[in-house]
């Protein structure tokens, strides 16, 4: 009976993200040799090939594709053993809310007064932190905005808001009630792809609110937000319109899938009965 190991689990996960040994390597902090005859015995273990190797690239067979997706799944439920072993031996008795400052539409006060199972812990950090905090074990549960990665996890929609285009209130398009994608030509999001592709900042470069304020407040540059960013942020320096070409925004509550946690469930419940007993932080966009 085979018996895979954690350490071949992220070897075969590194290559197959990475889809080239050298950079699964490096990634790895190893040597590519080792490597390469560590991802040939686990095939040879499983009695599959799941690499399809040339010179150039690396790609996956279907039971590579499977086998990735297992393999993710296995390791974050490792990791978040791990991390909930440590505080039950550390004696930590509260709920880690991992969210985005500002992203949680005016409900986290209104959240925080209701729950009364456990002291929560916040863990603030930027737009797509949240869900790896899930999945490492740092967080019990989310607030995230879509869109996400849902897999291994269960979610609950809090709220649903259109997205809006914020836009410098000098600029000439500031004088339309809605904008399309194709009135944006020319201009620029703060990381510098342009604006008409439509899409949220990308995760990997990250912006303060401040800094994004003041970028768009010059001029040149806009971006997309939900409405109940926005609305917790009137400057007059700044417009906000209607776009809707881009998909609408959704604040969830989410948490691993095989989470048993009572407090979880509870903070659950109570993230819903707040949404259904008031009216989100919000004010007019126009």
């Amino acid at each position: 009976m085979s018996e895979l190991e954690t350490r071949q689990l992220r070897y075969f996960v590194a290559v197959a993200e990475e889809r080239h040994f050298g950079r699964a390597a490096a990634r790895l902090s190893m040597a590519q040799p080792p490597l390469s005859r560590a991802i040939r015995e686990l095939e040879r273990q499983l009695g599959v090939q799941l690499l399809v190797r040339t010179t150039r690239q690396v790609s996956l067979t279907p039971a590579g594709e499977q086998l990735l997706d297992d393999a993710r799944v296995a390791l974050d439920a490792v990791a978040t053993a791990e991390g909930r072993a440590r505080r039950s031996a550390q004696g930590v008795q509260t709920l880690r809310l991992a969210l985005k400052a500002d992203y949680d539409a005016g409900l986290l006060p209104r959240l925080l007064e209701a729950f009364g199972a456990l002291p929560v812990e916040l863990l603030m950090g930027g737009r797509g932190e949240q869900v790896p905090a899930l999945h490492d074990g740092r967080a019990d549960v989310a607030l995230v905005p879509t869109p996400f990665d849902a897999r291994g996890l269960d979610v609950e929609p809090l709220l649903t808001t259109p997205c809006v285009v914020a836009l410098a209130a000098a600029d000439p398009l500031a004088a339309h009630k809605t904008l399309r994608l194709s009135d944006l030509a020319g201009r620029q999001l703060p990381d510098g792809s342009p604006a008409t592709r439509g899409r949220m900042l990308a995760n990997g470069r990250s912006f303060d609110l401040s800094q994004i304020f003041n970028l768009v407040e010059v001029g040149g540059v806009v971006w997309f937000l939900p409405e109940f960013v926005a609305a917790r942020f009137p400057r007059p320096g700044i417009a906000y319109r209607p776009i809707a070409e881009i998909d609408p925004v959704t604040l969830a509550v989410a948490w691993p899938a095989n989470s048993r946690s009572t407090a979880v469930a509870a903070f659950v419940r109570t993230a819903q009965s707040v949404v259904l007993e008031c009216e989100p932080v919000t004010q007019p966009m126009m």
